[in-house]
């Protein structure tokens, strides 16, 4: 069975740009399913730790896989008996068939400035039909084709981080805390930061102030005894 459901979206926000789901196949996926695909775009929007790649698995036998490349989140819905490498190889011939695309529509890099100022959902959708294209090359894993891609494929799979669907919405929660929790740590550095330049320059009053005082009133009364 071929790649099920297949979204690309802007990294930072998690805006999908173009979706599409698999004709042949569509009564496996669910309303559910797009629903935790938009979820999941929408967790990993401006999250520097974000995995480059990871692998998350549903609860009915069916796994997402995503690719952040080039500020864009390439993202798939597979069986789990379906390969894990194969999915990311698929993810990558998508990343490179859409970057080529919209560098043919808005230029190198103007395609960066379409993506960063477009603010419809799916307003790349005539996107479509290339998606439909790879995904037929992509429909049987045992194919003399793709089974040579996998052999050509050197990745190591095993480094591909996994993880399971409530963890990762579960972590969209929680960014929100994470973030207001930092804004607080930085604020309170920079009162101890302040706090701490204080106390060294009282400290340095202390320590050399009776001295500097002393010499001052040395140089005070030699100057009344020999020029006065």
């Amino acid at each position: 069975m071929p790649p099920l459901l297949t979204f690309v979206a802007r990294s930072s926000d998690g805006l999908p740009l173009v979706a599409n789901t698999a004709p042949d196949f569509s009564q496996g996926v669910t309303q559910e399913h797009k629903t935790q695909a938009k979820d999941i775009l929408r967790g990993l929007g401006g999250t520097a730790s974000a995995s480059a790649k990871m692998s998350i698995d549903t609860t009915n036998s069916l796994v997402f896989h995503y690719l952040v490349r080039d500020s864009l989140v390439h993202l798939t819905l597979t069986e789990r008996s379906y390969p894990k490498r194969l999915a990311f190889l698929y993810l990558d011939e998508i990343a490179d068939a859409f970057l080529e695309s919209l560098a043919n529509d808005h230029g190198d890099p103007g395609w960066r400035t379409a993506i960063a100022t477009t603010a419809r959902p799916y307003a790349f959708i005539k996107f479509d039909m290339i998606i439909q294209r790879k995904r037929k090359d992509f429909v049987d894993p045992t194919s003399s084709k793709n089974t040579t891609k996998l052999n050509a494929d050197l990745a190591d799979i095993q480094s591909i981080m996994r993880k399971n669907i409530n963890e990762v919405l579960d972590r969209g929660e929680k960014l929100e805390n994470v973030s207001n929790i930092s804004s607080n740590l930085v604020a309170e550095s920079k009162k101890f930061k302040w706090g701490a330049k204080k106390l060294t320059w009282q400290a340095m009053v202390n320590q050399y102030g009776p001295m500097v005082a002393a010499g001052v009133f040395v140089v005070f009364v030699l100057y009344m005894k020999f020029f006065w």
